[in-house]
């Protein structure tokens, strides 16, 4: 997994804010039935250093998509 370096203020996909964001060339499952930490994971076509497709997947904790007050400014995830 990818974190970019300049991630967008908001998501580009549905233009909301989001808790972090992750960059992905290969194969992964989402899944958020009963997740205590996010309530919707938006994905967003992106590229590699490479120049290969990719997906930016755009995780929004449930502040973010209930229109509560967030925690703070947007923060990218940790690099794995």
């Amino acid at each position: 997994m990818y974190v970019p370096d300049d991630p967008p203020e908001v998501c580009p996909a549905c233009g909301d804010r989001y808790e972090s964001v992750s960059r992905h060339a290969d194969g992964f499952t989402v899944n958020l039935l009963e997740n205590e930490r996010y309530r919707r994971v938006c994905f967003h076509p992106a590229t590699t250093a490479a120049g290969e497709p990719a997906l930016d997947c755009y995780h929004h904790a449930h502040a973010e998509t209930t229109g509560e007050e967030s925690d703070g400014p947007t923060v990218p995830a940790e690099r794995s």
